[in-house]
Protein backbone atom coordinates (compact mmCIF):
# COMPACT_ATOMS: atom_id res chain seq x y z
CA UNK A 1 0.00 0.00 0.00
CA UNK A 2 1.36 3.43 -0.95
CA UNK A 3 2.08 5.88 1.84
CA UNK A 4 -0.76 8.34 1.11
CA UNK A 5 -3.33 5.56 1.04
CA UNK A 6 -1.88 4.13 4.23
CA UNK A 7 -2.19 7.44 6.10
CA UNK A 8 -5.83 7.90 5.13
CA UNK A 9 -7.04 4.36 5.80
CA UNK A 10 -4.82 3.25 8.72
CA UNK A 11 -6.97 1.96 11.58
CA UNK A 12 -10.17 3.17 9.91
CA UNK A 13 -13.12 0.84 9.49
CA UNK A 14 -16.77 1.93 9.30
CA UNK A 15 -18.60 1.73 12.61
CA UNK A 16 -20.45 -1.63 12.53
CA UNK A 17 -23.54 -0.31 14.31
CA UNK A 18 -24.15 2.82 12.22
CA UNK A 19 -21.80 2.75 9.24
CA UNK A 20 -20.11 5.98 10.39
CA UNK A 21 -16.98 6.45 8.30
CA UNK A 22 -15.13 8.12 11.17
CA UNK A 23 -14.34 6.13 14.31
CA UNK A 24 -16.78 7.24 17.02
CA UNK A 25 -15.63 8.91 20.23
CA UNK A 26 -16.40 6.29 22.87
CA UNK A 27 -16.73 8.66 25.81
CA UNK A 28 -17.15 6.05 28.52
CA UNK A 29 -15.24 5.01 31.61
CA UNK A 30 -16.48 1.42 31.84
CA UNK A 31 -18.28 -1.31 29.90
CA UNK A 32 -21.22 -3.53 30.87
CA UNK A 33 -20.30 -7.22 31.10
CA UNK A 34 -22.68 -10.06 30.23
CA UNK A 35 -21.34 -12.13 33.14
CA UNK A 36 -18.25 -11.98 35.36
CA UNK A 37 -15.26 -12.15 33.03
CA UNK A 38 -17.47 -12.24 29.92
CA UNK A 39 -17.28 -9.01 27.93
CA UNK A 40 -17.00 -7.70 24.39
CA UNK A 41 -13.27 -7.10 24.59
CA UNK A 42 -13.49 -4.03 26.78
CA UNK A 43 -13.61 -3.88 30.57
CA UNK A 44 -12.41 -0.51 31.84
CA UNK A 45 -11.34 2.53 29.84
CA UNK A 46 -7.86 2.82 31.35
CA UNK A 47 -7.11 -0.62 29.91
CA UNK A 48 -9.03 -0.42 26.64
CA UNK A 49 -11.13 2.02 24.65
CA UNK A 50 -12.47 1.42 21.10
CA UNK A 51 -11.37 4.85 19.87
CA UNK A 52 -7.89 4.34 21.30
CA UNK A 53 -7.76 0.81 19.88
CA UNK A 54 -8.38 2.15 16.37
CA UNK A 55 -5.67 4.75 16.85
CA UNK A 56 -3.16 2.23 18.17
CA UNK A 57 -3.80 0.08 15.11
CA UNK A 58 -3.19 3.15 12.96
CA UNK A 59 0.07 3.89 14.80
CA UNK A 60 1.37 0.42 13.99
CA UNK A 61 0.40 0.66 10.33
CA UNK A 62 1.95 4.07 9.63
CA UNK A 63 5.29 3.02 11.21
CA UNK A 64 5.34 -0.34 9.39
CA UNK A 65 5.07 -2.08 12.74
CA UNK A 66 2.87 -4.77 14.25
CA UNK A 67 1.82 -2.99 17.46
CA UNK A 68 1.09 0.53 18.64
CA UNK A 69 0.35 2.00 22.06
CA UNK A 70 -1.03 5.46 22.82
CA UNK A 71 -0.01 7.51 25.86
CA UNK A 72 -1.11 10.78 27.41
CA UNK A 73 2.05 12.57 26.16
CA UNK A 74 5.36 11.94 24.47
CA UNK A 75 7.10 12.12 27.84
CA UNK A 76 4.67 9.50 29.20
CA UNK A 77 5.59 7.21 26.30
CA UNK A 78 9.30 7.73 27.02
CA UNK A 79 8.65 7.11 30.71
CA UNK A 80 7.09 3.73 29.86
CA UNK A 81 10.19 2.66 27.92
CA UNK A 82 12.54 3.50 30.79
CA UNK A 83 10.28 1.54 33.16
CA UNK A 84 11.36 -1.59 31.27
CA UNK A 85 14.72 -1.18 33.03
CA UNK A 86 15.99 -2.01 36.51
CA UNK A 87 18.37 -0.28 38.96
CA UNK A 88 21.93 -0.64 37.75
CA UNK A 89 21.02 -0.67 34.05
CA UNK A 90 22.68 1.80 31.69
CA UNK A 91 21.23 3.81 28.81
CA UNK A 92 23.26 5.38 26.01
CA UNK A 93 21.66 8.60 24.72
CA UNK A 94 22.36 11.31 22.18
CA UNK A 95 24.09 14.35 23.69
CA UNK A 96 21.67 16.60 21.78
CA UNK A 97 18.11 15.83 22.76
CA UNK A 98 14.80 17.34 23.80
CA UNK A 99 15.08 19.03 27.18
CA UNK A 100 12.02 17.25 28.55
CA UNK A 101 13.62 13.87 27.85
CA UNK A 102 16.86 14.97 29.51
CA UNK A 103 14.89 16.20 32.54
CA UNK A 104 13.01 12.89 32.80
CA UNK A 105 16.25 10.91 32.64
CA UNK A 106 18.29 13.03 35.04
CA UNK A 107 15.72 14.28 37.54
CA UNK A 108 13.40 11.27 37.77
CA UNK A 109 15.12 8.04 36.78
CA UNK A 110 18.73 8.62 37.84
CA UNK A 111 17.65 8.55 41.50
CA UNK A 112 16.32 5.03 40.93
CA UNK A 113 19.77 3.80 39.99
CA UNK A 114 19.57 3.94 36.20
CA UNK A 115 22.65 5.47 34.58
CA UNK A 116 22.45 7.61 31.43
CA UNK A 117 25.54 8.14 29.25
CA UNK A 118 25.43 11.00 26.72
CA UNK A 119 27.52 10.59 23.58
CA UNK A 120 27.72 11.99 20.07
CA UNK A 121 25.64 9.34 18.33
CA UNK A 122 26.29 10.80 14.87
CA UNK A 123 29.38 8.56 14.97
CA UNK A 124 28.26 5.00 15.67
CA UNK A 125 31.73 4.21 16.99
CA UNK A 126 30.95 6.43 19.99
CA UNK A 127 27.95 4.26 20.77
CA UNK A 128 30.00 1.07 20.46
CA UNK A 129 32.69 2.49 22.76
CA UNK A 130 30.11 3.35 25.44
CA UNK A 131 28.53 -0.13 25.56
CA UNK A 132 29.14 -2.16 28.71
CA UNK A 133 27.63 -5.34 30.08
CA UNK A 134 25.13 -3.09 31.90
CA UNK A 135 23.87 -1.37 28.75
CA UNK A 136 20.22 -2.28 28.20
CA UNK A 137 18.95 0.54 25.98
CA UNK A 138 20.17 3.02 23.38
CA UNK A 139 17.93 6.09 23.02
CA UNK A 140 18.25 8.09 19.80
CA UNK A 141 16.77 11.23 18.31
CA UNK A 142 17.30 11.75 14.61
CA UNK A 143 17.03 14.51 13.54
CA UNK A 144 17.89 15.84 16.99
CA UNK A 145 16.18 18.67 18.81
CA UNK A 146 17.31 21.41 18.21
CA UNK A 147 20.62 21.04 16.33
CA UNK A 148 19.25 18.72 13.62
CA UNK A 149 22.02 16.15 14.02
CA UNK A 150 21.55 12.89 12.12
CA UNK A 151 22.34 9.41 13.44
CA UNK A 152 22.62 6.34 11.21
CA UNK A 153 19.94 4.09 12.70
CA UNK A 154 21.10 1.01 10.79
CA UNK A 155 24.68 1.48 11.98
CA UNK A 156 23.58 1.72 15.62
CA UNK A 157 21.23 -1.26 15.22
CA UNK A 158 24.20 -3.29 13.99
CA UNK A 159 25.79 -2.62 17.40
CA UNK A 160 22.74 -3.22 19.57
CA UNK A 161 21.18 -6.28 17.90
CA UNK A 162 24.00 -8.79 18.53
CA UNK A 163 24.14 -7.74 22.18
CA UNK A 164 20.35 -7.84 22.75
CA UNK A 165 20.34 -4.16 23.66
CA UNK A 166 17.05 -2.38 22.98
CA UNK A 167 17.20 0.43 20.42
CA UNK A 168 14.55 3.14 20.76
CA UNK A 169 14.24 6.05 18.33
CA UNK A 170 12.38 9.29 18.95
CA UNK A 171 10.98 9.87 15.45
CA UNK A 172 9.05 13.05 16.31
CA UNK A 173 10.99 15.48 14.09
CA UNK A 174 10.79 13.23 11.02
CA UNK A 175 7.32 11.67 11.40
CA UNK A 176 6.46 8.30 9.80
CA UNK A 177 6.03 10.08 6.48
CA UNK A 178 9.76 10.79 6.28
CA UNK A 179 11.39 7.98 8.25
CA UNK A 180 10.53 4.51 9.59
CA UNK A 181 13.08 3.42 12.22
CA UNK A 182 11.58 -0.07 12.67
CA UNK A 183 12.54 -0.79 9.06
CA UNK A 184 16.10 0.28 9.91
CA UNK A 185 16.53 -2.02 12.91
CA UNK A 186 14.99 -0.12 15.83
CA UNK A 187 13.03 -2.08 18.43
CA UNK A 188 10.82 0.80 19.59
CA UNK A 189 9.74 4.03 17.90
CA UNK A 190 8.49 6.91 20.04
CA UNK A 191 6.51 9.93 18.89
CA UNK A 192 5.36 13.03 20.59
CA UNK A 193 2.03 12.75 18.79
CA UNK A 194 1.35 16.32 19.88
CA UNK A 195 3.55 17.39 16.99
CA UNK A 196 3.25 16.21 13.37
CA UNK A 197 0.88 13.29 13.88
CA UNK A 198 -1.76 15.49 15.51
CA UNK A 199 -0.64 18.37 13.36
CA UNK A 200 -3.00 21.09 14.57
CA UNK A 201 -1.67 22.14 18.01
CA UNK A 202 -4.84 20.95 19.72
CA UNK A 203 -3.88 17.71 21.46
CA UNK A 204 -1.21 16.32 23.83
CA UNK A 205 -0.34 12.68 23.20
CA UNK A 206 2.48 10.16 22.80
CA UNK A 207 2.94 6.85 21.00
CA UNK A 208 5.14 3.77 20.95
CA UNK A 209 5.37 1.37 18.00
CA UNK A 210 7.12 -1.99 17.93
CA UNK A 211 7.22 -5.40 16.21
CA UNK A 212 7.88 -7.68 19.18
CA UNK A 213 4.77 -9.19 20.80
CA UNK A 214 6.73 -9.74 24.01
CA UNK A 215 7.83 -6.12 24.09
CA UNK A 216 4.28 -4.97 23.36
CA UNK A 217 2.93 -6.98 26.31
CA UNK A 218 5.51 -5.50 28.67
CA UNK A 219 4.77 -1.96 27.54
CA UNK A 220 1.01 -2.54 27.59
CA UNK A 221 1.31 -3.76 31.18
CA UNK A 222 3.11 -0.52 32.07
CA UNK A 223 0.53 1.55 30.14
CA UNK A 224 -2.35 -0.16 31.94
CA UNK A 225 -0.72 -0.25 35.36
CA UNK A 226 0.61 3.31 35.43
CA UNK A 227 -2.38 4.78 33.64
CA UNK A 228 -0.84 7.48 31.43
CA UNK A 229 -3.43 6.99 28.70
CA UNK A 230 -5.09 9.53 26.40
CA UNK A 231 -8.81 10.23 26.40
CA UNK A 232 -11.05 9.21 23.49
CA UNK A 233 -11.47 12.76 22.21
CA UNK A 234 -7.69 13.12 21.93
CA UNK A 235 -7.53 9.80 20.09
CA UNK A 236 -10.24 10.96 17.68
CA UNK A 237 -8.34 14.17 16.93
CA UNK A 238 -5.14 12.25 16.17
CA UNK A 239 -6.98 9.76 13.96
CA UNK A 240 -8.19 12.78 12.01
CA UNK A 241 -4.72 14.34 11.97
CA UNK A 242 -3.04 11.24 10.57
CA UNK A 243 -5.36 11.32 7.54
CA UNK A 244 -3.68 14.51 6.29
CA UNK A 245 -0.13 13.79 7.48
CA UNK A 246 1.19 13.11 3.99
CA UNK A 247 -0.12 16.31 2.42
CA UNK A 248 0.96 18.41 5.39
CA UNK A 249 4.46 16.94 5.44
CA UNK A 250 4.94 17.64 1.75
CA UNK A 251 4.26 21.33 2.39
CA UNK A 252 6.35 21.41 5.58
CA UNK A 253 9.27 19.98 3.60
CA UNK A 254 8.83 22.31 0.65
CA UNK A 255 8.62 25.39 2.88
CA UNK A 256 11.49 24.14 5.02
CA UNK A 257 13.78 23.88 2.01
CA UNK A 258 12.86 27.35 0.74
CA UNK A 259 13.35 29.03 4.11
CA UNK A 260 16.53 27.14 5.01
CA UNK A 261 18.16 28.28 1.77
CA UNK A 262 16.85 31.83 2.20
CA UNK A 263 18.25 32.05 5.72
CA UNK A 264 21.60 30.65 4.63
CA UNK A 265 21.96 33.47 2.12
CA UNK A 266 20.87 36.19 4.55
CA UNK A 267 23.76 38.57 5.38
CA UNK A 268 22.85 38.67 9.09
CA UNK A 269 22.57 34.91 9.59
CA UNK A 270 25.68 33.06 10.77
CA UNK A 271 24.66 29.40 10.54
CA UNK A 272 21.61 27.35 9.61
CA UNK A 273 21.12 23.86 11.03
CA UNK A 274 19.15 21.81 8.50
CA UNK A 275 20.06 18.33 7.23
CA UNK A 276 19.06 19.03 3.64
CA UNK A 277 22.19 21.03 2.76
CA UNK A 278 24.57 18.87 0.74
CA UNK A 279 27.48 20.05 2.89
CA UNK A 280 25.64 19.30 6.15
CA UNK A 281 27.51 16.65 8.21
CA UNK A 282 24.42 14.45 8.31
CA UNK A 283 23.30 14.91 4.71
CA UNK A 284 24.40 11.53 3.32
CA UNK A 285 22.79 9.56 6.16
CA UNK A 286 19.64 11.70 6.10
CA UNK A 287 19.31 11.17 2.34
CA UNK A 288 19.70 7.42 2.86
CA UNK A 289 17.20 6.93 5.68
CA UNK A 290 14.72 9.78 5.17
CA UNK A 291 12.40 10.55 2.25
CA UNK A 292 12.88 14.30 2.62
CA UNK A 293 14.47 16.68 5.10
CA UNK A 294 11.51 18.02 7.06
CA UNK A 295 10.27 21.39 8.22
CA UNK A 296 12.42 21.87 11.33
CA UNK A 297 15.53 24.03 11.38
CA UNK A 298 17.58 26.19 13.72
CA UNK A 299 19.84 29.16 13.09
CA UNK A 300 22.15 31.67 14.72
CA UNK A 301 22.78 35.31 13.89
CA UNK A 302 26.12 36.94 13.17
CA UNK A 303 25.36 39.32 16.00
CA UNK A 304 24.85 36.44 18.38
CA UNK A 305 24.03 38.52 21.43
CA UNK A 306 21.10 37.44 23.55
CA UNK A 307 19.66 40.92 23.08
CA UNK A 308 19.60 40.56 19.30
CA UNK A 309 18.13 37.06 19.44
CA UNK A 310 15.40 38.30 21.80
CA UNK A 311 14.60 41.13 19.41
CA UNK A 312 14.11 38.68 16.52
CA UNK A 313 12.11 36.23 18.64
CA UNK A 314 9.78 39.02 19.73
CA UNK A 315 9.35 40.66 16.33
CA UNK A 316 7.66 38.04 14.16
CA UNK A 317 3.97 38.07 13.34
CA UNK A 318 3.22 34.86 11.42
CA UNK A 319 5.82 32.91 13.39
CA UNK A 320 4.29 32.65 16.87
CA UNK A 321 6.71 32.59 19.80
CA UNK A 322 5.76 29.34 21.50
CA UNK A 323 6.97 25.91 22.55
CA UNK A 324 6.05 22.80 20.54
CA UNK A 325 6.31 22.16 16.80
CA UNK A 326 4.76 20.27 13.92
CA UNK A 327 1.49 22.18 13.64
CA UNK A 328 0.12 23.72 10.48
CA UNK A 329 1.11 27.16 11.78
CA UNK A 330 4.74 28.31 11.98
CA UNK A 331 6.40 28.67 15.39
CA UNK A 332 9.58 30.37 16.54
CA UNK A 333 11.28 29.12 19.68
CA UNK A 334 14.23 29.93 21.93
CA UNK A 335 15.55 26.53 23.09
CA UNK A 336 17.87 27.89 25.81
CA UNK A 337 15.02 29.49 27.74
CA UNK A 338 12.09 27.35 26.59
CA UNK A 339 12.23 23.74 25.39
CA UNK A 340 15.77 23.06 26.67
CA UNK A 341 15.89 25.24 29.77
CA UNK A 342 16.10 22.14 31.99
CA UNK A 343 19.53 21.27 30.54
CA UNK A 344 22.36 22.99 32.49
CA UNK A 345 23.88 25.85 30.50
CA UNK A 346 27.36 24.34 30.52
CA UNK A 347 25.98 21.12 29.04
CA UNK A 348 24.07 23.03 26.37
CA UNK A 349 27.09 25.08 25.39
CA UNK A 350 29.34 22.01 25.29
CA UNK A 351 27.01 20.42 22.75
CA UNK A 352 26.68 23.57 20.62
CA UNK A 353 23.32 24.81 21.87
CA UNK A 354 24.12 28.48 22.37
CA UNK A 355 22.08 31.09 24.22
CA UNK A 356 21.25 32.82 20.93
CA UNK A 357 20.12 29.75 18.94
CA UNK A 358 16.67 30.18 17.35
CA UNK A 359 14.53 27.19 16.33
CA UNK A 360 11.82 27.31 13.68
CA UNK A 361 8.95 24.94 13.07
CA UNK A 362 8.01 25.77 9.50
CA UNK A 363 4.25 25.56 8.96
CA UNK A 364 2.27 25.15 5.76
CA UNK A 365 1.54 28.82 5.08
CA UNK A 366 2.74 30.49 1.89
CA UNK A 367 6.55 30.49 1.98
CA UNK A 368 6.76 34.05 0.63
CA UNK A 369 4.72 35.34 3.56
CA UNK A 370 6.92 33.45 6.03
CA UNK A 371 10.08 34.89 4.47
CA UNK A 372 8.65 38.41 4.61
CA UNK A 373 7.89 37.88 8.30
CA UNK A 374 11.44 36.70 9.04
CA UNK A 375 12.97 39.46 6.92
CA UNK A 376 11.16 42.10 8.93
CA UNK A 377 12.18 40.48 12.24
CA UNK A 378 15.85 39.94 11.37
CA UNK A 379 16.11 43.39 9.79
Amino acid sequence: MKIATKMIHAGATPDPSTGAIMTPIYQTSTYVQEAPGKNKGFEYARSQNPTRKALEEAFAIIENGKFGLAFSSGVAATDAVIKLLEPGDEVICANDMYGGTYRLFTKVFEKFGIRFLYVDTTNAANVAAAVTNKTKLVWLETPTNPLMNITDIEAVAAITKPKNILLAVDNTFASPYLQNPLDLGADIVMHSVTKYLGGHSDVIQGALMMNSAELREKLYFIQKSCGAVPGPMDCFLVLRGIKTLHVRMKQHCENGKIIANWLRNHPKVAKVYWPGFEDSPGYAVAKKQMRDFGGMLSFTLKDDSMENATRVLSSTHLFSLAESLGGVESLINHPASMTHASIPREERLKNGLTDSLIRLSIGIEDAEDLIADLEKAIG
